[in-house]
């Protein structure tokens, strides 16, 4: 975890808030919620992968 990340004292929490805010960028503009953004596909291969290894935490339910 890089340093940046550790300053705020719960890296793991800063995580699982940006993956939560990254499925707010994908999920919102569906519903009308936001405007649709690009995200770049190894953008969405790393939420992916980050989701699975369980930083969850901040995902808003299906």
């Amino acid at each position: 975890m890089g340093a940046y990340i550790k300053s705020f004292g719960d890296g793991p929490l800063v995580i699982d808030t940006l993956v939560g805010d990254l499925q707010r960028v994908i999920e919102y503009p569906k519903p009308g919620f936001a405007i649709e953004q690009d995200v770049p596909g190894e953008v969405h291969d790393a939420y992916e992968r980050l989701v699975r290894a369980g930083f969850d935490s901040h995902l808003v339910a299906d």
